[in-house]
């Protein structure tokens, strides 16, 4: 019996010039991952042991320096009872027969650990007794992570985890060398984005300083280097505004609000046993700061041409690269505390969930950008929207700076959209009936279309504006109670993968519901034919302006859902925008120009 299947499928054919797919971690062999490897995913049992045995010979060793210094001696003390009894030899031969044991099965269980990459997929198999075998389809991508805990950096390696849609589907390379992790990455996305050409490896090489030099600045090298990642944007978080956010959220609120209970208690009662119970809260909300201090230290958010690059991270790194076309909402958001500083926070909808555990960077799934200015939330929307909304806009052929240019009119709505009501802007808002429903944020509420998008206004104490990518909707869902039915009021909701990022509004007029559900489906199977992201460079070998219509027409037919998804009812996958003769809803408007 072998552990080994047979021959690897030959690699697709590369085109010429094309350097990912000679790359020799992407050639489709097996590769093995960093030799330290089995030291840094096991290595914490044999530290657990070193210290145990280090604890019991602390009373030896202040003994033998310090004559009559080794205190009372406690006669359960193991050591003390193996030298006592002449068994020191044969418990050494035991200590190294358990590391030779030990190390056999750290390197057996690396032998075994193996990945390869090959134009359509990464494939990672391990285990020994039971074998595991995980692949991830390059097409199928959602973003790639490479994150640097402290120890692991110290000896210059990295985990890169490549993130799937679905729970418990990501695929994690732990560990591998730091430049390996990253020019792996770098490959990963070539390979999938449908490049004919790339310059991967080329550009000049960095001197050495030596070996230890190079260690030292590799361990303080910046999460985001915009040099080596081509960054033609980039957008960080000031520090001194992060420690003030944090200090300014419902966490602290909650805290202080807690505090101020238990003194009103201790000084009705004269009880002081409640403060027993304030320590560990302290410690716990301690521990909560420092940690999400130390992820959230600089934090960058950049532009490159594989999608958004994010790092962050303090003590232990990470940074993660977002292709195109993998962010299906995204919310500009405003809590109370932070309205008189214009301060926002920037969160997405993904189609990825750990759930395995594996991942610890979760917080790279749904904030982009923690806290900012509405001039930072500009930067970031012109780095986030080009790639959502600009292909739908343009075109599939289109270069990026076209895209961004398909994309400006929705970030400029955006941008004069964070703090207005009514129908400014262009926005369909909920009627004055809709004040029984939403006293304070009636006026706010509201929806329009952009080229692209569909943009929700929400909230007035806690304000929020959601952009919806129409190639992105997966399907509309309106819906309307019985205090709803007798206000002539309804609720939509386009829904999109799950996350963070709700993008429903409520209290709408029928009418204008009807309108926002049908014009919403139809926009969307226009924007899913022209839908390119999922291969974001293949648009670069198109040079002749009239490939552009044929790109198109293919596009659409090999688009995988086209203008023959069905109308079910109130609840639909985006369609042709007619309601069904027996529907409770009536006629509904015809699509006219985004209001």
């Amino acid at each position: 019996m072998t552990f080994r299947p047979g021959p690897p499928p030959p690699t697709p054919p590369s085109s010429r010039g094309n350097a990912a797919a000679a790359a020799p971690l992407t050639d489709g062999e097996w590769h093995r991952l960093h030799p330290l490897t089995p030291l840094l995913k096991g290595g914490i049992f044999l530290i657990v042991i070193l210290g145990y045995v280090l604890n019991s010979l602390r009373d030896q060793v202040v003994e033998l320096f310090i004559p009559g210094g080794g205190g009372r001696q406690d006669d359960g003390d193991p050591v003390r009872y193996v030298y006592e009894h002449g068994v020191v030899g044969w418990v050494l031969l035991g200590i190294v027969v358990l590391l030779v044991v030990l190390i056999g099965l750290f390197y057996l269980s690396w032998r075994m650990h193996e990945f390869r990459v090959t134009g359509e997929i990464v494939e990672v198999r391990s285990g020994v007794l039971f074998r595991t075998n995980r692949k991830a389809r390059l097409d199928r991508i959602q973003g790639i992570n490479i994150s640097r805990p402290l120890v692991p950096r110290v000896f210059g390696t990295a985990k890169l985890e490549i993130a799937q849609a679905g729970n418990d589907a990501n695929v994690q390379l732990a560990y591998l060398g730091t430049k390996a992790a990253d020019d792996l990455r770098q490959r990963i996305l070539v390979l999938a984005s449908g490049a004919k050409d790339d310059e991967v490896g080329s550009g000049p090489a960095r001197a050495s300083n030596g070996r230890l030099q190079d260690r030292v600045d590799e361990v303080f090298a910046p999460e985001l280097d915009p040099a080596a990642v081509h960054a033609t944007r980039i957008v960080k978080v000031h520090p001194g505004r992060l420690i003030a956010s944090m200090l300014l959220s419902g966490t602290t609120v909650f805290i202080l609000l807690a505090v101020a209970a238990m003194i009103v208690s201790v000084s009705l009662t004269g009880e002081y046993g409640i403060l027993f119970g304030l320590f560990p809260a302290v410690i716990g909300a301690g521990g909560y700061y420092v940690r999400k201090f130390s992820r959230s230290l600089q934090y960058t958010i950049a532009e490159t041409r594989d999608g958004i690059r994010i790092g962050f991270g303090l003590v232990s790194t990470s940074n993660e690269t977002l292709p195109p076309g993998r962010i299906h909402a995204v919310s500009v958001a405003q809590p109370l505390l932070w309205r008189p500083f214009g301060w926002w926070d920037v969160r997405i909808n993904r189609a990825t969930n750990a759930g395995n555990g594996a991942s610890n960077n979760q917080q790279v799934s749904s904030i982009v950008l923690p806290v900012g200015t509405a001039t930072d939330v500009r930067d970031v929307l012109d780095i986030i929207l080009p790639g959502l909304v600009g292909t739908a806009v343009m075109g599939p052929a289109a270069s990026q700076e076209q895209l961004r240019e398909g994309s400006s009119e929705a970030v400029n709505v955006v941008d004069d959209s964070l703090t207005t009501t009514g129908d400014r802007g262009g926005f369909v808002h909920s009627p004055r009936r809709g004040a029984w429903l939403r006293p304070f944020a009636f006026r706010r509420n509201g929806y329009r279309f952009v080229p692209g998008a569909v943009l929700l206004r929400l909230g007035a104490v806690w304000r929020s504006l959601v952009i919806v990518p129409l190639p992105r909707v997966q399907s509309i869902k309106v819906s309307q109670g019985p205090l709803e039915r007798v206000l002539r009021l309804a609720s939509v909701h386009v829904q999109t993968v799950q996350g963070p990022v709700s993008a429903s509004v409520g209290a709408l007029d029928a009418r204008d519901a009807q309108r926002l559900w049908a014009e919403t489906a139809e926009r969307a199977v226009e924007a899913a034919a022209a839908d390119t992201s999922h291969r974001w460079r293949e648009r670069e070998a198109r040079h002749q302006p009239g490939t552009h219509a044929a790109a198109t027409q293919a596009d659409a037919s090999t688009a995988p859902h086209g203008s023959d998804w069905t109308t079910r009812g109130p609840e639909t996958a985006p369609s042709t925008g007619t309601v069904p003769p027996d529907s409770p809803w009536g006629a509904v408007p015809p699509p006219g120009p985004a209001r």
